[in-house]
């Protein structure tokens, strides 16, 4: 089977954990290696970070543009219209991804989605939709593109959420992870939002709370 094109970063034991990790539209896999130091998880947890790379398409707001995306972004309205399809099929790809981790010989109650803006809006779909449970969902920064089309999935229907965004953000306004949270807790999941002053971006605060997360979803 292909893949997607990935930065793994490997524990120095076996992995038993993983985190499969996607990046904004215009960035690559690289986008969040960096935070892997800061991040661990608990006593006994070998944690593999999987950073897919997105592949090259035109994207409509940035006058077609080939760039790295999930799926094209059709008007930055704040209903953002996007091609849905294309995130459906990037979700499926990070099933692959899923799958190829449960090969490798980690448990899928021990596998984390995350996602940073475009890459959250897959996240969302990817994890929502899986038929195995899952050990949580990362979502920052971003927005639940899907909500009137997606085949939730009862197998996550306790799923761990955290969304994160910035208060201050430019390019997803907070609205719209306010948004995703009211949609989820409506749905009776149990969503926990944290709100921090910062633009689109990732801040140190923010860190040390996804690496709290982490240390209680993979416990």
């Amino acid at each position: 089977m292909a893949y997607l094109p990935c930065v793994e970063i490997e524990p120095d034991q076996n992995a038993n954990r993983s985190v499969i990790w996607l990046h904004g539209l215009g960035a690559d896999g690289n986008d969040f290696a960096p935070i892997v130091p800061h991040l661990h998880g608990p006593a006994g947890a070998h944690i593999r970070f999987v950073f897919p790379h997105a592949p090259q398409i035109p994207v409509t707001i940035n006058g077609g543009m080939r760039m790295p995306a999930w799926y094209d972004i059709l008007s930055m309205s704040i209903e953002r219209q996007v091609d849905s399809e294309q995130l459906r099929a990037s979700a499926r790809a990070v099933g692959d991804l899923i799958q190829r981790e449960i090969e490798r010989g980690v448990n899928p109650e021990h596998i984390v989605i995350a996602g940073f803006s475009q890459g959250g809006a897959v996240a969302y779909e990817a994890a929502l939709s899986h038929p195995q449970r899952l050990a949580g969902l990362l979502a920052l920064s971003t927005y639940l593109a899907t909500h009137d089309s997606i085949q939730l999935s009862a197998a996550n229907r306790e799923l761990p959420i955290l969304i994160q965004h910035g208060s201050q953000d430019p390019v997803v306004p907070e609205s719209l992870g306010k948004l995703a949270y009211n949609w989820l807790s409506d749905k009776g999941y149990e969503a926990k939002y944290q709100s921090f002053p910062m633009q689109h971006q990732v801040c140190q605060e923010q860190i040390v709370a996804i690496n709290q997360w982490l240390q209680e979803v993979f416990a």
